[in-house]
């Protein structure tokens, strides 16, 4: 008798144990923060919490590897992605990442800049 495969969550499930366990998490919250339970029953709701807090963050993160970036589209006009790969860089990183993207994306600008509207000049002393 043959083993059988190990089946991918679909985003679809994915989205409903995300949604239960949140549901789940928001009820217990509730509940602790009434002050009706007892020490015993508030450390099992507390557990049952974090039990739910971790299938949320479990499902984020999943999520999260299947988001794709879009950075362009091809010659038949056609989206070009790439994997989201910022769950390992630093907040700097991130940031870079995407005044990078933003900047390839509008091109060379043909506003003015600052010192042709304002009139600066290189010279620090000014005019006289």
């Amino acid at each position: 008798m043959t083993k059988p495969e190990p089946r991918q969550p679909s985003a679809e499930t994915e989205s409903v144990c995300f949604e239960t366990a949140f549901a789940r998490l928001e009820n217990i919250v509730r509940t602790l923060e009434d002050g009706q339970l007892g020490l015993g029953d508030s450390l099992a709701q507390y557990e049952a919490a974090v039990g739910c807090l971790k299938q949320c963050h479990e499902a984020l993160a999943q999520a999260e590897r299947r988001i794709m970036v879009l950075t362009g589209v091809d010659a038949d006009g056609n989206p070009v992605t790439e994997p989201l790969e910022d769950a390992s860089l630093t907040l700097e990183q991130k940031q870079e990442r995407r005044a990078r993207r933003r900047s390839s994306a509008s091109g060379p600008s043909d506003k003015p800049s600052r010192k042709e509207t304002t009139g600066e000049v290189d010279n620090p002393r000014g005019l006289f």
